[in-house]
């Protein structure tokens, strides 16, 4: 199957955006996909595989391989595997956002990630432009459901979070709304993959 750089989105979709190595893609990543569908009142999700990520010491494995794999475990109707990041030659988010908003100006984006990576979110590069650019919606994980609340993210952005019986409102507000949400936990993650 061919992959597609821009999935097609029609106008005033509200599309949530996984980023990340999936490496490999795994259950938990459909598992948060179709939940953030339903709480946050998206279109589509859209998973933007990373050719690198700088904040890991070791690289990925091969893109292609990656791609290959995700693409075998998705089987929903409004998830995407893309390979947005590597057409882009990005590898930071904030490039990401900025070139993806504007070939698609009239979509409504939503920033997708687990609360794993909220702990961390303020080592990301321009973390703040991301934050200004596209509300947030953010997942349980599990070991990850307190810690995140304390994190540099949600102490700046406090202000603007929204109460969790209002996350269907996200893909509809401005950018830096944001939202927490508890969803049934599925342990699984693509470094225990690897190891086994």
């Amino acid at each position: 199957m061919e992959f597609m750089e821009i999935p097609l989105a029609s106008r005033r979709q509200k599309i949530g955006l996984l980023g990340g190595s999936f490496d490999p893609a795994h259950e938990a990543h459909v598992h948060i996909s179709k939940y953030a569908l339903k709480y946050f009142d998206l279109d589509q999700v859209w998973w933007l595989l990373t050719p690198s990520n700088p904040l890991k010491r070791n690289d990925p494995s091969p893109v292609g391989e990656r791609l290959r794999v995700a693409n075998l475990l998705v089987e929903h109707p409004k998830i995407f595997v893309t390979k947005i990041e590597n057409e882009l030659n990005t590898i930071y988010t904030s490039q990401t956002l900025k070139l993806i908003q504007i070939r698609c100006p009239n979509v409504r984006f939503v920033w997708l990630m687990g609360a794993d990576n909220m702990i961390q979110f303020d080592k990301w590069m321009n973390w703040k432009e991301i934050v200004y650019r596209v509300p947030i919606g953010i997942l349980a994980r599990p070991d990850h459901t307190l810690a995140p609340l304390k994190s540099k993210l949600a102490k700046t952005f406090s202000s603007y979070r929204l109460r969790a019986n209002q996350s269907r409102d996200l893909g509809n507000l401005k950018a830096p709304y944001w939202c927490y949400k508890n969803l049934p936990l599925l342990n699984v993650s693509s470094s225990q993959i690897r190891a086994s």
